[in-house]
């Protein structure tokens, strides 16, 4: 088997030619990936369930939207809390029931007491399932040309328009792809 370059941390923005529709102009934060496989969380599929009818407790630490979003396909009765913990990625100490992913993008433990982590989270998502690759999965969807890589930013976690994110995250890259950011929704409609 290859070796695997972990890829953790980093975004996966949805090709105009993806045809799968769970994941149509998708903008996956990776939260782990490696020989073994993938898992991320879909940043930009807002739900019309609000964080307080399913974790009350975190409802007041949630950002703009407050609502959960679908973290992707699998495990949709599952919650996973995504946070930016500002400082996080200066090498600080991890505040109790935050785990860093990459850099001061962290997962939050559901199961600690919310008032733990108020004072630290600078922003935080709340995802019901996420995305997940078997091994080397994700890599063939990637030699297969499904999924742009790009840096990611903290403010990706919390972005207040998730609409706007695929388009956003394109038109900050520094080479042809933010051209890609201009694709219409329906070509045949050009």
């Amino acid at each position: 088997m290859t070796e695997v370059s972990s890829l953790t941390g980093r975004l996966l923005v949805a090709t105009p030619a993806l045809a799968d529709p769970n994941f149509d102009r998708a903008v996956v934060l990776l939260l782990d990936h490696d020989e073994e496989g993938s898992l991320g969380v879909v940043l930009n599929r807002p739900t019309p369930v609000g964080v307080g009818d399913i974790l009350e407790g975190w409802a007041d630490l949630a950002g703009e939207p407050g609502v959960v979003f679908q973290g992707g396909p699998v495990s949709l009765d599952s919650a996973l809390g995504v946070a930016v913990v500002p400082g996080g990625a200066s090498g600080e100490a991890a505040p109790l029931g935050w785990r860093r992913v990459h850099g001061a993008i962290g997962l939050v433990d559901l199961e600690a007491p919310p008032e733990l982590l108020a004072s630290a989270l600078g922003s935080l998502r709340i995802f019901a399932g996420y995305a997940g690759w078997g091994p080397g999965q994700l890599e063939d969807e990637l030699v297969d040309g499904a999924w742009y890589v790009v840096e990611s930013e903290p403010g990706d976690v919390s972005c207040p328009a998730p609409e706007r994110l695929w388009r956003e995250v394109l038109r900050r890259q520094r080479n042809e792809l933010a051209m890609v950011a201009t694709y219409p929704d329906d070509p045949s409609l050009n």
